[in-house]
């Protein structure tokens, strides 16, 4: 569970905390994909010690993707996580320390407020599913 409104507040505070990144893309050599080497300089000019990872974050966002096809097997899904961790890696390249942070099952009263958000997301799409019907129809 995150703090509400952390990541606003730290940017606020410390403007400086936020730099675009260069992202190296694998190089494409007689149709294989030649891997980024991590041991060489971080192209961002930059150099980082530690990464910190909020794995139910990444885990969620490999297992619902935002408009696409949520994968069909637990392979594919952890094929997603480590396909998203490769990114991450390519673009910070952690020098000493890599923190995968991951918590056990939400409480019980999280447990029921996503179980009554999700049946009304269900039922929000249900609707909307409808109403496409009918326009479709005119």
């Amino acid at each position: 569970m995150g703090v509400p409104r952390f990541f606003l507040w730290l940017s606020r505070k410390w403007r400086k905390v936020l730099v675009d990144a260069v992202e190296q893309k694998p190089e494409i050599v007689d149709g294989q994909a030649i891997p980024v080497d991590f041991t060489e300089k971080n192209p961002n000019g930059l150099e980082f010690d530690n990464l910190y990872l909020d794995m139910n974050n990444i885990i969620h966002n490999c297992s619902h993707p935002e408009g696409q096809k949520a994968p069909d097997t637990e392979e594919e899904m952890m094929i997603a996580v480590w396909k998203a961790l490769d990114r991450m890696f390519s673009i910070v390249r952690p020098r000493k320390v890599i923190f995968f942070a991951i918590d056990g099952v939400a409480p019980r009263a999280k447990i029921n407020q996503q179980r009554s958000r999700r049946f009304r997301s269900a039922k929000e799409r249900e609707i909307e599913a409808q109403r496409y019907e009918e326009i479709k129809r005119v």
